[in-house]
């Protein structure tokens, strides 16, 4: 690699850090730059030079949220780590359901943080539907949230070719998932689900406080000192007791003491 290139590549590396915790280190180099090719094809540049130039004139602009979405993983699964669903269904829901209702609420909040195409969102929204006798009398919503503004369109859409539904039960699958020539989610999933974009380093907007949140194989691309404030963030966010599912890569060991473990990459929140 040619030495200006490795120092447009640490600038771009530096300006996703700062805007998102994420950390692209330099093994992820040739990485970057193939992601980055489309985008310097759609403005006829021929350099890592010029798209810097290009970036550092309009620091807040357009192209800026184009790089980081060409640059995001958006690697997901309906009912991928399938134990979070078990659990959710047979542990977490009809906890929450009678800790709610016997403290005379019906409301019941989700939160899917990196919630990707929205296969993961969906998942929870039918493991919901299937779990919870009664939904109609819940005030139930699922937060969905992802930096790419890409990924949010296509959630949003709940339109998804049949070999990605193959995940998906097959109890479920013949309910919630329509056939018309590929899956389209079932409308009373989506009303279930609120998609919006969020980078997980801004302020926040919601308030919560939520029963449960999915926050998985998001930081994994975070130092240590980014994944222990965001995790205190989730804490703040969540019920008392409320429960937290992170990715099979991931641990919450050195990092947070505001959870204990409640089985496999699944936690509650403690204090």
């Amino acid at each position: 690699m040619r030495e200006p290139d490795a120092e447009h590549v640490a600038f771009i590396a530096r300006l996703v850090y700062d805007r998102t915790g994420i950390v692209l280190r330099p093994e992820k180099t040739e990485m970057v730059k193939g992601r980055l090719a489309r985008r310097l094809r759609a403005h006829g540049l021929t350099s890592l030079a010029e798209y810097r130039q290009l970036i550092e004139a309009e620091p807040a602009g357009v192209e800026l949220g184009h790089m980081l979405n060409a640059l995001t993983t958006n690697l997901t699964a309906f009912f991928r780590e399938p134990h979070h669903f078990e659990h959710l269904a047979k542990v977490a829901l009809p906890e929450i359901v009678a800790k709610n209702a016997a403290g005379g609420s019906n409301r019941l909040r989700i939160w899917s943080a990196g919630c990707s195409s929205g296969q993961e969102p969906y998942s929870i929204a039918m493991t919901v539907a299937a779990s919870v006798p009664n939904l109609a009398r819940w005030d139930a919503r699922i937060l969905a949230t992802d930096l790419d503004t890409e990924m949010i369109a296509r959630a949003s859409a709940g339109r998804y070719d049949e070999g990605q539904c193959e995940s998906i039960p097959p109890a479920h699958r013949g309910r919630y998932a329509v056939q018309r020539g590929c899956a389209v989610m079932d409308q009373g999933l989506r009303d279930l689900i609120v998609f919006n974009q969020l980078n997980l380093m801004d302020p926040w907007p919601m308030r919560g406080p939520f029963d449960a949140v999915f926050c998985r194989n998001v930081v994994i691309y975070f130092d240590k000192p980014t994944q222990a404030k965001l995790f205190d963030r989730i804490a703040d966010m969540l019920a008392p007791g409320g429960w937290l599912y992170i990715g099979h890569s991931e641990a919450l060991f050195n990092v947070t003491s505001r959870f204990e473990p409640a089985g496999k990459t699944t936690y509650r929140r403690a204090r």
